[in-house]
């Protein structure tokens, strides 16, 4: 393991005035509840903010799309030809709103997409099929959901972990529930200290950067 991921793993450590700055932040859940598509980026913002707060000290960073565009049109991620393809390709049509990054050995690794959606509707059943395209090439994906209420319907619990009929494999690694949801196999409750987030992005790296052949969609950060 990665000396950086083992030292972040085993230390916890946050960012002093985590819980003030988190704070600051949940004074504008309530107001983006529901709202408008400007929103949905004022949330993708937040989320980006407080899980680089919740990862500072480990090698892993959230990024906005217009980063990783940058860092690709600077030829500064060290990820194969093969990836850099499927990535820009993402970028152009817009597939996800943030990107997760590694750094090892003074190289930038990009190695997870995410989804931020103020509320699950309809329209998901596009996001699934994007996450599902991006786990069959070995990328990690997960969602982040500001209401998730409707994530306690058997249709919207089946989408996210398979099993049925309708929808037999799962079709994000991890959708994370701001709304205080109950937790559903890949369905996670989100606190605003994003602590389920630093433990499950340190083990996808781990599992990306040392065996990247088995991180398909069947891998769990809870195995």
């Amino acid at each position: 393991m990665d000396a950086n991921i083992q030292n972040a793993t085993e230390s916890g450590e946050h960012q002093p005035h985590f819980d003030i700055i988190a704070q600051k932040y949940a004074k504008h859940i309530e107001t983006l509840f529901n709202e408008s598509q400007s929103n949905r980026h004022a949330f993708e913002y937040m989320t980006k903010e407080l899980a680089n707060l919740a990862l500072c000290n480990t090698p892993i960073k959230f990024l906005l799309q217009r980063d990783l565009s940058t860092l690709l049109k600077a030829k500064e991620l060290a990820n194969d030809p093969r990836d850099i393809a499927w990535l820009e390709k993402q970028i152009e049509v817009d597939n996800f709103d943030l990107y997760v990054v590694a750094v090892k050995d003074e190289k930038t690794y990009c190695f997870g997409c995410v989804q931020c959606k103020t509320s699950i509707r309809d329209r998901v059943s596009r996001d699934r099929e994007l996450s599902s395209e991006a786990m069959r090439a070995f990328f990690g994906s997960i969602s982040l959901v500001l209401d998730g209420t409707m994530l306690k319907t058997p249709k919207y619990i089946a989408m996210v972990n398979g099993g049925q009929t309708t929808f037999s494999e799962n079709g994000w690694h991890g959708m994370y529930d701001l709304s205080n949801t109950i937790p559903c196999g890949r369905i996670y409750a989100l606190d605003m200290d994003f602590a389920i987030i630093r433990d499950h992005a340190l083990k996808a790296y781990k599992a990306w950067s040392e065996q990247r052949q088995w991180f398909t969609n069947k891998w769990s950060a809870e195995d």
